[in-house]
C-alpha cells in the first residue's frame, strides 16, 4: 500500500517594518521566516510587509491590510497566516476572527519546528515546557478551537487536547515539567563535572542555525550527528572527543543553533543546554560565510553569547561553506570577518578542507592552560607517557637508553605528576 503524505499547509507571511528597521534587514527576516515555514512543513503561498510607525495594537497590521489578506484567502487557498513578530493574545485572537484562518506568530513557528526535531527526553521536555509557557496566556474562550485542528504551530506539546483548554491542568503539567527539567539539569551538572575531572579542555560549538555545526562536528570527530540543510536540524547537545593535530585531545560539544529573535521561552527552556556554552573553556563560532546575511547572523550570535555571559571567552571563528564562494568573494569575506574577529579560519566542513588549520587554532586557544615539559619517562612507565599524550601534547619523542625523552606540554593542574621525570 502506497502511503500518501498530506499536502503542505499553505501559509501567508506578514511582516511589519518599524522605524529603525531597514528594508534590507526586514527582507532578510522575511526570507528567514519563509525558510522556517518550509522547515515546519508548510508552503509559502504569499507574503507582504507593511510600513508602520508602530504595531497596530489590536490587529498587528492595519485594517486595510487585514481586508487585503482576507481577499487572498480563497484564490491562494490559504490555511494559515504567519506573522514575523510575537503577537499578543489579543492580536492573535482578533486576526483569527477577522481572517477566518489560524494565525501563528514567530515563536509558535519556531516551537513547532523544535517539537518536530526534539529526539531525546530532555529535548522533548524542554520544548513542551516552552510551548505551554507560550500557550497559557492565550487560553481564552473560542480561541482554543483551532488547536484541535492540528498543523503548524500545534505539534508536540502535552499531547492531550483537554490539557490545552484547562488552565489548571496546564499549570499542573508545567510544575511537573519543571521538576523533571530540574532533574535533567542536575544530571547535566554531574556530566559536566565528570568531563571537568577528565582534565580535558572543553570547546562549545555555537553558530547561527544551519551554519553547518553538525556537519563540522561529524567531519572532526565522526560523531554521526544528524546534519540536514534545514533550520534547527539538531537540538540535543552531543559531546565527542576531538584529537588535535598537536597530539592533545579536547571535548567538543554541539549546541542548539541561534537565530534572530530567539524566543525568550526557548532560552528559558533550553537553559541546561545553553549552559554548555557558559561552562566551556573555548567557544568555536561557526559562520555560514556563503549566507547573504552572514554579518548579521554573526552579530546575532555575538548578542546571544553576551546574554549568556560568554562573550569574553576565548573564541575560534570558522568561516564555513567557503567551497560555495569564488576567490574574490572569499577574499572579501575574509577581510570583513578579520575586522570583526581575530584570525578567522576558512573551512568547508562538507568537503573537509581547512580542518587541520582549524584544529591548530583550537589547539592554540586551549593552550594557555598548559605548561611546557621536558621529561624522561622510564621504560615500564608507559602509562605516564600515554597520560601526557592524552591530556597534554607531544612535540617530540626520542627513545634513549634509560627511557623515552619527551618534549611536550601538560595541563597546569597535572604538571606535578610529571615532576619526578623532569630533566635538568
Amino acid at each position: 500500500m502506497i502511503e500518501t503524505r498530506p499536502a503542505p499547509e499553505r501559509a501567508y507571511l506578514i511582516g511589519v517594518q518599524l522605524p529603525g528597521t531597514t528594508s534590507k534587514a526586514l527582507a532578510e527576516q522575511m526570507r528567514e521566516l519563509a525558510e522556517l515555514t518550509r522547515t515546519a512543513g508548510g508552503e509559502v503561498a504569499g507574503s507582504d510587509v507593511q510600513r508602520r510607525d508602530e504595531v497596530e495594537p489590536a490587529l498587528f497590521v492595519g485594517r486595510g491590510k487585514v481586508d487585503e489578506i482576507r481577499g487572498h484567502r480563497e484564490d491562494l487557498r490559504l490555511d494559515l497566516v504567519i506573522c514575523n513578530e510575537d503577537l499578543s493574545p489579543r492580536q492573535q485572537r482578533n486576526l483569527e476572527k477577522e481572517l477566518g484562518l489560524r494565525v501563528v506568530d514567530r515563536t509558535e513557528l519556531i516551537l513547532d519546528i523544535f517539537a518536530q526535531h526534539a529526539r531525546t527526553r530532555e529535548g522533548r521536555l524542554q520544548v513542551e515546557a516552552a510551548q505551554l509557557r507560550h500557550l497559557l496566556p492565550r487560553l481564552v474562550g473560542a480561541y482554543d478551537y483551532h488547536r484541535q485542528m492540528g498543523g503548524i504551530g500545534t505539534r508536540g506539546g502535552p499531547g492531550e487536547a483537554q490539557i490545552e483548554v484547562e488552565r489548571r491542568r496546564i499549570r499542573r503539567r508545567m510544575r511537573d515539567l519543571e521538576q523533571e527539567l530540574a532533574q535533567v539539569r542536575a544530571q547535566r551538572v554531574q556530566q559536566r563535572a565528570g568531563r571537568q575531572r577528565s582534565d580535558l579542555p572543553t570547546v562549545a560549538i555555537v553558530g547561527y542555525t544551519n551554519a553547518g555545526k553538525s556537519t563540522l562536528i561529524n567531519a572532526l570527530t565522526g560523531a554521526g550527528v544528524l546534519a540536514e540543510d534545514s533550520l534547527f536540524a539538531t537540538l540535543d547537545p552531543t559531546t565527542r572527543r576531538l584529537h588535535l593535530p598537536g597530539g592533545r585531545d579536547v571535548l567538543l560539544t554541539d549546541t542548539v543553533g541561534f537565530i534572530q529573535k530567539l524566543p525568550t521561552d526557548l532560552v528559558a527552556a533550553f537553559r541546561a543546554t545553553l549552559e554548555e556554552v557558559t561552562y566551556a573553556g573555548v567557544v568555536l563560532h561557526v559562520v555560514d560565510a556563503a549566507a547573504e546575511a552572514a554579518q548579521e547572523q554573526a552579530r546575532t550570535v555575538d548578542e546571544i553569547l553576551a546574554e549568556l555571559g560568554a562573550a569574553d571567552k576565548p573564541r575560534v571563528v570558522a568561516l564555513n561553506k567557503v567551497d560555495l564562494l569564488g576567490p574574490v568573494t572569499l577574499r572579501r569575506a575574509m577581510r570583513a570577518f578579520s575586522e570583526r574577529y581575530a584570525a578567522p579560519v576558512p573551512i568547508s566542513a562538507l568537503r573537509g578542507s581547512g580542518l587541520d588549520a582549524l584544529g591548530d587554532a583550537i589547539d592554540a586557544a586551549t593552550g594557555d592552560r598548559y605548561v611546557p615539559l621536558e621529561v624522561l619517562i622510564p621504560y615500564g612507565r608507559e602509562g605516564m607517557l600515554q597520560e601526557l599524550r592524552q591530556y597534554g601534547g607531544l612535540e617530540s619523542v626520542e627513545y634513549r637508553e634509560r627511557g623515552t625523552y619527551v618534549r611536550g606540554r601538560a595541563p597546569r593542574e597535572l604538571a606535578h605528576r610529571f615532576q619526578p621525570y623532569q630533566t635538568d
